[in-house]
């Protein structure tokens, strides 16, 4: 069962009896998930965009958008307009096969892997979690790989307070640490 049809089937009337909803339109769903991936290397060497761009379009399965520096920074010898990172924002189809790898796949491939931490919520429902190599995803090939880079991916839910969200996404095999 892959992880919409679990939200759809299970977790949506679970949510709705567990914190007493009357209206459906306010049951707890994620909306968007976002990938960024930050290269501070991008300064010295231009080719690791596109690399880095290569490799998270591989895991997302969908191009991703170039970033670019807002304003100058002297200290990091950082341009306005410069390219520092590549990002990608995930939505439907494409969003519920991310989340479903990730939990099911490149989670229990992390090394000495105890759980994700539960305090990655900001306080509107919204859950942010840091992976340190893109090694765990399957998609990726050893031998393609110049240097190990790690992304923010960024898990946008309706839910009102970050209680709502972490039963959300505890409901739908979030691992997270006890």
């Amino acid at each position: 069962m892959n992880l919409q049809q679990l939200y759809s089937e299970t977790v949506s009337p679970q949510l709705k009896e567990e914190f007493s909803i009357q209206n459906v339109h306010l049951i707890p769903k994620i909306s968007k998930v976002t990938v960024n991936v930050g290269l501070g290397e991008a300064v010295q060497n231009p080719k690791s965009i596109d690399q880095a761009a290569e490799q998270l379009a591989q895991v997302v399965g969908q191009k991703p958008v170039v970033t670019r520096a807002r304003k100058s920074i002297a200290g990091f010898k950082l341009r306005e307009g410069m390219q520092i990172g590549c990002m990608v924002t995930l939505r439907r189809e494409r969003m519920w096969s991310f989340l479903d790898r990730l939990v099911q796949i490149a989670l229990p491939r992390v090394k000495d892997f105890r759980g994700i931490s539960p305090k990655g919520f900001d306080g509107k429902g919204n859950y942010n979690l840091g992976i340190k190599e893109q090694l765990i995803f399957p998609e990726i090939d050893f031998d393609q790989i110049d240097r190990i880079r790690g992304m923010n991916v960024s898990i946008v839910t309706t839910a009102q307070n970050d209680q709502l969200a972490l039963s959300l996404l505890k409901g739908l095999g979030f691992p997270f640490r006890k």
